[in-house]
């Protein structure tokens, strides 16, 4: 019987692996923390690891790059980022898995056991954890990149405006071996059509009318690197011959030259656009589309994961507050609320904008339902049914403490009732229709207090009476 070692300091975890493991016919052996693996790993062989990244002892990550497991690893992590993918496959495990994960694919794994070679070491992250989320289609892209990024292969990543592709872009050159090369990125709709080619492929001296000198081109200029082509659904036609011969013969021709220059250069591209519309419709080549998409890349519009949205605007709060050098202010749940019902169409970049412009001219220490609606530009859809009682409350009273400015305020809480109670006795007066006894008893409170009460504020219950 093949033997399985779990590796994780929640005794709920490693309960439910080995539920499944021994019904898949495994011998499944437990540990708790790094120490305990290693004398598990003295017992004998092991045809697989479920190797948990934060331990007591240790980090699982650090152990299994310093060589500590002879058998395929899968990764567990409750943090999951595109970060920690990457880095768990360039440094060899089998499979990366987010906490909480599905068992039917510890199952899938379980039944396709394959030793791994180990890869080099990975470079740091820097923003690559801009990538988080825990919504499934998040996670499937996290692994397409992990598995892609130290390869040279050409990726063509599609989706929307705003979420995020020339990062996706920078991620997978940083995590790549050609990291301490350049990383060149060009949007080809920028540039009108007849400046393009001389961009992409420089020209000599006299080329065309200003050429008063000749001039590397991006491809030159990414050579050992990475060259990032953002929009190139937009390509002029001839242009897309010529990159079709880049692609396949590795040269370059400068505009009014006619030596072949060598390039080695990673391709990216990227577009916002339906290709294979375009290639129905004749303005854009099929052949270069099928050189592009060796391996494609699809990132889903925010509308589509807004189970990550809690997680993306808190990072980007902080994010926010470090860059303007200040404590940002807390996200109320009715807040983190109506960010969620929102469309976002801008996406990621919009919701980014919207944390910065929140971190910045929220005036409280949170971050109210009103204070979302007015940074979205949603003020009017905020009606009664919208704003809670709660969270109307705060509003007010924050408004009234900034009117307070640097004043220190003395007792407020007797002010603040004499400010609320008089409002309240008229709306519930209004509501019972001047009957003072069901207001009482609509209030909680004695008759006599209500009538105390009325004639301290001046209110004649007459008034309310049909």
């Amino acid at each position: 019987m093949m033997r399985t070692l779990v590796v994780d300091d929640d005794a709920g975890i490693r309960w439910v692996l080995n539920k499944v493991l021994e019904e898949e016919g495994f011998e499944v052996v437990q540990a708790d923390c790094l120490e305990a693996a290693q004398q598990a790993l003295l017992s004998g062989e092991f045809a697989l690891i479920f190797l948990d990244v934060y331990l007591p002892d240790g980090n699982g990550m650090d152990a299994l790059r310093d060589g500590m497991f002879p058998a395929p690893v899968v990764l567990l992590t409750a943090e999951s980022t595109f970060g920690n993918a990457a880095q768990a496959y360039r440094i060899g495990a089998m499979e990366y898995l987010p906490k909480p994960f599905d068992l039917e694919e510890v199952r899938s794994l379980a039944r396709r056991i394959k030793p791994k070679e180990a890869v080099a070491p990975p470079t740091p992250d820097d923003d690559s954890d801009m990538f988080i989320g825990r919504s499934p289609a998040m996670q499937l892209l996290f692994r397409t990149l992990g598995r892609v990024a130290a390869s040279d292969l050409t990726v063509l990543i599609t989706g929307e405006s705003g979420t995020g592709k020339e990062l996706v872009a920078q991620v997978l050159h940083r995590q790549s071996r050609r990291a301490d090369r350049p990383f060149v990125p060009i949007n080809t709709a920028a540039i009108p059509g007849e400046l393009l080619e001389a961009e992409l492929f420089g020209h000599e001296k006299g080329a065309f009318t200003g050429a008063d000198k000749a001039r590397v081109g991006h491809f030159e200029q990414a050579n050992g690197g990475t060259l990032f082509l953002d929009e190139i659904g937009d390509m002029p036609s001839s242009l897309q011959v010529k990159l079709l011969r880049v692609l396949e013969e590795g040269v370059i021709q400068r505009v009014g030259g006619r030596e072949d220059r060598h390039v080695n250069v990673r391709l990216l591209a990227a577009t916002h656009q339906n290709l294979l519309q375009k290639i129905e419709a004749g303005s854009f080549r099929e052949d270069l589309f099928y050189r592009l998409n060796v391996i494609p890349v699809h990132i889903p519009p925010l509308r589509d994961r807004k189970d990550d949205v809690p997680q993306l605007a808190n990072f980007m709060l902080d994010a926010a507050g470090r860059e303007l050098g200040m404590a940002p202010p807390i996200l109320l749940d009715e807040a983190i609320g109506l960010l969620q019902t929102y469309d976002w169409p801008g996406n990621v970049r919009e919701l980014k904008n919207v944390m910065r412009r929140l971190a910045l001219l929220t005036p409280g220490a949170a971050i109210t339902l009103s204070d979302v609606a007015l940074a979205l530009g949603n003020q009017s859809k905020l009606n009664d049914d919208e704003e809670t009682l709660s969270d109307a409350v705060t509003r007010c009273m924050r408004n009234y403490l900034n009117q307070l400015g640097h004043a220190e305020p003395e007792d407020m809480y007797k002010h603040l009732l004499a400010e609320v109670e008089p409002p309240l006795l008229m709306l519930v007066l209004a509501h019972c229709k001047g009957n003072q006894i069901k207001a009482a008893q609509t209030l909680g409170l004695n008759r006599n207090t209500v009538r105390k009460l009325l004639r301290q504020y001046h209110i004649d219950p007459q008034y309310f009476k049909e």
